[in-house]
């Protein structure tokens, strides 16, 4: 099954990463946040990727393009203009870089790769969240039921320390608890071939009108995710994922 990564963003709320890469080159322990979330991927034996570019698309390309070699350790030969390469360390990925234009919405972006995608079911997902969601069991609730999507659901952590209060004492304090009982989309979906009827052009956020429009038509199916998982939406968070990964307590490492 192929995993299709939305990485074509301008990414303005982190605009002192992405005024030099885009957000999902970020890296996070010396690697792309996009690395991170096709390792995730690839631990459940999916190695198959379409990352849809847009904004600074080349520095994706460029990466990818030299993947091999900066993976491996290298002997130049200058006198016979040659390189060999050895201890190669690079994962089994196969990775189409599509073009999905500069200004496309996530809809549009998506719609541009109907060709390469066939009418086979596909993984979607951001170029900018990590979870533990365990891709395997999300696939195979997908194909229990009859539904043309499958979106990852999540109830992220507040952003304050809640607190119970009993008059002026606190009886109880939380750092950072679950939101109010509220999923959110958290990204991570299964989608059929379908879903590319529901998209008109590259203006179309995928967010509104076609997945509203698949919900009414009862098409829409939610996989509940109670683990940990976490955006890059700004520089404290981009932090925060750094913190964790030096730590050792990167939640999202089940490679």
């Amino acid at each position: 099954m192929k995993v299709l990564l939305l990485a074509g963003g301008f990414g303005t709320r982190i605009s002192e990463e992405t005024h030099l890469v885009p957000k999902p080159m970020i890296e996070i322990g010396g690697k792309p946040i996009l690395w991170h979330i096709m390792k995730m991927y690839s631990h459940y034996g999916y190695n198959d990727f379409m990352v849809l570019l847009g904004y600074k698309g080349y520095v994706i390309k460029e990466f990818f393009a030299n993947y091999f070699m900066h993976q491996s350790d290298i002997t130049v030969d200058l006198a016979e203009n040659k390189i060999s390469f050895h201890n190669n360390k690079s994962e089994p990925w196969k990775i189409t870089l599509i073009d999905t234009g500069m200004n496309s919405m996530t809809g549009g972006r998506l719609l541009r790769a109907r060709k390469y995608v066939g009418d086979e079911p596909f993984m979607l997902t951001y170029g900018d969240g990590v979870s533990d969601v365990n891709i395997k069991a999300l696939e195979e609730y997908h194909q229990s039921h009859s539904g043309c999507i499958t979106m990852t659901s999540v109830q992220p952590d507040g952003r304050f320390g809640s607190l119970v209060m009993d008059g002026d004492r606190i009886s109880q304090f939380m750092e950072k608890p679950k939101g109010d009982g509220g999923w959110i989309n958290g990204g991570f979906f299964v989608c059929n071939p379908k879903v590319f009827d529901y998209i008109e052009g590259d203006s179309t956020i995928f967010e509104r009108d076609p997945l509203e429009k698949m919900a009414e038509d009862k098409e829409l199916f939610a996989f509940k995710h109670t683990g940990f998982w976490k955006p890059m939406d700004t520089l404290r968070d981009k932090n925060q994922l750094e913190e964790m990964w030096a730590k050792n307590t990167a939640k999202w490492k089940t490679w």
